[in-house]
């Protein structure tokens, strides 16, 4: 059955930081045969979001050729090294103006499926909530779904427009879908990624 046009829901995947913390890029890391970035691409995919913005910045050429072959767009922003913030506007920014929602996925947390995807946009379509939210046993990561009212929110100055200062606004509006907390792991540190692969084989 087509969706509703009203209710189509985009993705933005944010790949574009310099893995400082880890001293390499962790996009470029491999796990279960797909680097990390592409890992990422292929969840917000398989969980329905079109178009899937990819925004790069550190190794952009690098990241860009792991997304070969997938359907999706990517953009440089050349302000990444000023932070998360600015990939979000940019992000947010490539939206199509016919997209009703938009899921915000890190594409550091490889535990993110598809699937987990899928359940947030029919959240959003069931209840036409503004802001539909993960909660990990009681920790707020993405993904998340932003309603078309709360694009202005996102990637403002100073961090205000940080995506988990828009939740926290929003958390009285929010539909919460929940998920266990091993879900949550994302790679910070060469330890986060050892343990993340011994989990794995």
């Amino acid at each position: 059955m087509p969706v509703d046009a009203e209710l189509s829901v985009a993705g933005v995947v944010l790949a574009a930081g310099a893995s400082t913390r880890f001293g390499r890029n962790k996009l470029l890391l491999h796990l279960n045969g797909d680097t990390l970035a592409r890992r990422a691409a292929k969840a917000a995919l398989e969980g329905g979001l079109d178009p899937v913005v990819v925004v790069l910045g550190h190794e952009a050429d690098r990241i860009g050729q792991e997304l070969s072959g997938l359907p999706v767009r990517t953009i440089v922003n050349p302000e990444y090294a000023r932070g998360m913030n600015t990939s979000l506007r940019a992000g947010v920014g490539a939206v199509p103006e016919n997209a009703a929602a938009v899921v915000v996925l890190l594409a550091d947390m490889p535990f993110v499926t598809g699937d987990m995807i899928t359940r947030l946009v029919q959240a959003y379509r069931q209840t036409r909530a503004p802001l539909v939210a993960s909660d990990y046993e009681g920790v707020h990561a993405p993904p998340t779904l932003y309603a078309r009212p709360l694009f202005p929110e996102l990637g403002g100055p100073d961090g205000d427009g940080c995506g988990k200062r828009v939740v926290k606004r929003h958390a009285d509006e929010a539909v919460w879908v929940s998920w266990p907390s091993d879900r949550l792991a994302d790679v910070d540190r060469e330890e986060d990624w050892e343990r993340m692969c011994a989990a794995t084989s």
